[in-house]
Formats: structure tokens, C-alpha cells, sequence
């Protein structure tokens, strides 16, 4: 269970949100750009404070304003893929799977045993050596999802996840990183601009307008929302 409440001034409107994500739920976050949609999960995995609120996953205060807590990102165990993918070019797949790993200062055998099992699990295996840089926009988006899933993480977090992904390949990249997300089993938050990513991958959908929840329900009914004019547009895409 995930909950968030976070209050943050940004440049043209005072982000003010309270969200709640149960255990292996997916929810999928749509609105304009600059709505907020990504700074909500940069506040969540400590990228960025808020400057009031509580931020809590399972039985722990990431956040807390009126507590004075604040978990370092490193510690929070959150998987976070950003739009970019953030890979290490000059690294190769299973170096990059591996670095946050390292950073937990895991053993070396151990390492290596997790980093094989999540390549075989993603069906990287065949990439483990090539370097990041020579990586398809797909393989790049399975690189980074193992590289977050090999940590176990308790929440995941996806900026755009399937953007540099080929049109052609979509469709079955669509369909693999929703399996992957449903074998982890933890509550995931997905930020889109993509109806069918929405759709195929949400069980629940939150439009954001100008930092507040403006709707926040089942797919389709948010999708039916036709007055809106973001849905409207969103839905003619």
C-alpha cells in the first residue's frame, strides 16, 4: 500500500495531491504537459521535497512534513525509470543491471546470480555484453525496467516508458512490461501521453490539471469524461 499527500510550489500553480495505490495496482497518470505528472513522481522518489505533506509506502514514512522526515532517494527502494531510460552508454547491459546493486555493496557472487536470473527473466541474456550505446529504443526500456526490478523494489515508478520505443514494436513492448509489472506484484505508477498505453496498462486512471487530481477512477469511465477538453482531445489521438 502507497499513499501520498504533497503540496509543492512550482512555477505557475501550487501542485496540492493525495493519492493512494494498493499492493500490485497499476495507476496511470494523464494530463497536459506541465500538469505535474512528473514532478508527482519526483517528489515520490525523493528526486524533489515537498514542502508540506507525507509521502508513506507499506508501514514507512518516506516523508513527512510535520514529522521532520525525510528518506534519503537512495534509501527508499523505489524503482524509477525515467523518460530517458538514464542507461550508461559506456557500460554494458549487465553492467548497468547491475550498478545499483553495487551500490548497495551486495556481494559479488550474489550480484552476478541476480543480475543472470533478471537478464533470462527480461530475455536479455543474448545482450549482457553488448554496451548500452548500441542498444534499439526497446532494448533500452528492458534494460532499464531490469535494472530497477533486479533491486525488488516495494513501488515502481515509469516516466513514459514506452516513448523510445519503435511504433511497429509497441504493441508487444505494451504487453511485456505489463506482465513484467504484474509478476512483481507491488503498486506502480505510470506517467503517459499515450491512450493506448492508458488503457492497456492502467487499472486505474488520474488526470492531473494544474497539480490537483481532476478525475481519478476506472479507465474507461475517466476516458468517458468527453466534456473535459484534455479527454476529448486525449481520446482523439
Amino acid at each position: 500500500m502507497f499513499s501520498l499527500h504533497a503540496v509543492r510550489r512550482l512555477r505557475d500553480f501550487v501542485l496540492d495531491i493525495t493519492l493512494s495505490i494498493g499492493q500490485g495496482e497499476t495507476l496511470v497518470l494523464i494530463g497536459e504537459n506541465g500538469a505535474g505528472k512528473s514532478t508527482v513522481l519526483n517528489l515520490i522518489s525523493g528526486i524533489l521535497t515537498p514542502d508540506r505533506g507525507e509521502i508513506v509506502l507499506g508501514e514507512r514514512a518516506l516523508f513527512s512534513f510535520d514529522k521532520r522526515i525525510n528518506i534519503p532517494t537512495e534509501n527508499r527502494n523505489i524503482g524509477h525509470l525515467f523518460q530517458s531510460y538514464a542507461l550508461f552508454p559506456h557500460m554494458t547491459v549487465a553492467e548497468n543491471v547491475a550498478f545499483g546493486l553495487q551500490c548497495r555493496q551486495v556481494p559479488k557472487a550474489e550480484i552476478a546470480a541476480s543480475v543472470t536470473e533478471r537478464l533470462a527473466v527480461m530475455r536479455l541474456s543474448d545482450l549482457a555484453d553488448v554496451n548500452a550505446s548500441r542498444l534499439s529504443g526497446g532494448q533500452r526500456q528492458r534494460v532499464a525496467l531490469a535494472r530497477a526490478l533486479v533491486l525488488e523494489p516495494e513501488l515502481l515508478l515509469l516516466d513514459e516508458p514506452l516513448a523510445a520505443v519503435d511504433m511497429r514494436a509497441r504493441g508487444a513492448m505494451r504487453k511485456e512490461l505489463r506482465e513484467q509489472i504484474q509478476n512483481a506484484d507491488i503498486p506502480c505508477i505510470i506517467v503517459t501521453h499515450a491512450l493506448h498505453d492508458a488503457l492497456e496498462l492502467a487499472d486505474r486512471l488520474c488526470l492531473i490539471e494544474e497539480g490537483k487530481v481532476a478525475a481519478d477512477g476506472d479507465p474507461e469511465e475517466v476516458l468517458g469524461m468527453q466534456e473535459n477538453g484534455f479527454i476529448a482531445s486525449f481520446t482523439d489521438r
